[in-house]
């Protein structure tokens, strides 16, 4: 009966939970614009692109 002498190495990770306000708020600001933009562009198809082909 022999016993296998092993060396393995563990990998510890540290997770930290992110949750600083400044960078949520920034991240909140950003997708606000996006969709703000999408609207405004929606808009302007609605109101000034498709009249033209009616």
């Amino acid at each position: 009966m022999s016993v296998h002498n092993r060396n393995v190495d563990y990998e510890e990770r540290h997770v930290q939970k992110k949750s600083d306000s400044s960078l949520v708020a920034s991240t909140f600001i950003k997708y606000a614009a996006y969709i703000i933009i999408f609207f405004g562009a929606l808009y302007f198809l609605v109101r000034y692109v498709f009249p033209m082909f009616g």
